[in-house]
């Protein structure tokens, strides 16, 4: 009975808040954590979303500090009943959130409000946003690593297929013979990926362990089995590139990126995050052919690391939202939901399966291209320790970086990491 009493509240404060000409004018406070091209295009979409909602609903929008000072500051508001009505969240740290009691669930009945279930998303971000089968958040997006590449230096090494798309990456030596062909036609570099930061390498080493079937494991069960040795060959596989001569050693990320935008490098692994900066350099006429793709299955199958921005509502202790206020993040929500094609402009994947359904959406390149490996995402451990900024991601950083620069064996630096995941608390 009270479940229903607060749906039908909800419902009408809805109703209330959205209709034209309503008496009081709702004030949706939002915080996110959104720089760049995702910076940008926040911003657009909640100028849009206010003007569409001039008489009834406003977001009054702050970017903080990505990382641990956005997490952080949000903890300590929530504790004190300060936090935002609404903020952009990582899927991979709600687990975390959860444990400190930071986030409110988004119930049942909140999603059939905004005409959400599971089965309008794709099942790795849906999953990423529940603990203990608890919802938190709602996921709008996947943002996942991929293999960027210069489509007319591959196409000169005779690694561009009649697809258009590229060919003969798949396997361990098989790239590795791909890279050395990129070197031997020209290329300083075969691929750029960061060297110079462990846990950024992270992102690569965990889904080459995931090909191999392997897994990272969770709280007091850190790499146990044959996961540790599996762990090393995705570390190695990256060292070797750098001791082959067809990645750079200890280059840091905006070099990266350079690199390969001077075709110095003629392929990358990053982000899909980095499509804005490909897309404009293309437009302004200072960039040759260029496309992204999944990555390619080095070990025994597709799998590649992702994470999700999602939108969650923060528990502020002594403040719960009145019915009002309630509804009025609902249909914050909901419309972003609705308007994710623009977001996926960013590089992103949106996690609504009717946005990636659609037409317009699959006629967005190189996007579509690598939407693919929305089957194939592995996401962090449900883990307190895990996430971005993470302890997890301290710990590959603080082992990798070294292993991945030839400075120690990729054994002992997952030895390492292993000692340190253990030893946390």
């Amino acid at each position: 009975m009270q479940s229903t009493w607060k749906k039908l509240l909800l419902s009408a404060a809805l109703v209330v808040a959205t209709a034209a000409g309503a008496s009081a004018k709702e004030t949706v406070v939002w915080w996110d954590f959104l720089g760049g091209g995702d910076g940008v295009r926040m911003k657009k979409l909640i100028e849009d979303f206010n003007a569409e909602h001039k008489d009834s609903i406003e977001i009054q929008a702050t970017t903080l500090d990505w990382g641990v000072p956005f997490y952080t500051k949000v903890q300590t508001s929530a504790a004190v009943g300060e936090g935002p009505d609404v903020m952009t969240y990582h899927a991979s740290r709600i687990p975390l959130a959860v444990s400190q009691g930071v986030l409110a669930e988004i119930t049942p009945d909140d999603m059939k409000i905004m005409g959400l279930s599971e089965a309008s998303f794709a099942s790795a971000p849906w999953s990423a946003v529940h603990v203990d089968g608890k919802q938190y958040a709602v996921p709008f997006d996947t943002h996942p690593i991929v293999l960027y590449y210069n489509k007319d230096k591959l196409a000169a090494a005779g690694l561009i297929g009649d697809n258009g798309l590229p060919k003969d990456l798949n396997g361990v030596d098989n790239f590795k013979a791909a890279l050395k062909k990129l070197k031997d036609g020209g290329s300083k570099w075969g691929i750029s990926t960061v060297t110079a930061d462990g846990s950024f390498s992270f992102r690569t080493i965990y889904s080459l362990l995931c090909q191999q079937g392997g897994s990272i494991g969770s709280d007091g069960h850190w790499l146990e089995g044959d996961n540790a040795d599996k762990l090393a060959k995705a570390v190695q596989v990256i060292s070797d590139w750098v001791s082959n001569g067809y990645n750079p050693s200890y280059t840091d990320y905006p070099t990266t990126v350079a690199l390969f935008t001077s075709g110095d490098a003629a392929m990358m692994i990053n982000g899909v995050w980095e499509v804005p900066t490909m897309t404009d350099l293309a437009k302004q006429g200072k960039l040759f052919n260029w496309g992204a793709i999944e990555l390619p299955v080095f070990f025994d199958k597709p799998c590649t690391y992702s994470d999700s921005h999602s939108f969650a509502i923060p528990n502020n202790a002594g403040k719960p939202q009145t019915p009002e206020k309630h509804a009025a993040v609902l249909e914050v929500i909901k419309w972003m939901e609705g308007h994710s094609l623009f977001w996926a402009t960013a590089g992103h994947i949106p996690a609504n399966k009717a946005v990636t359904d659609s037409a317009e959406y699959k006629a967005m390149q190189p996007q579509a291209t690598y939407a693919t490996l929305a089957a194939n995402m592995i996401y962090d451990p449900k883990s307190k320790f895990a996430g971005v900024a993470s302890p997890l991601f301290d710990a590959a950083g603080n082992a990798f970086t070294a292993a991945i620069n030839g400075e120690t064996s990729p054994a002992d630096a997952v030895a390492d990491m292993k000692a340190t995941l253990n030893a946390l608390k």
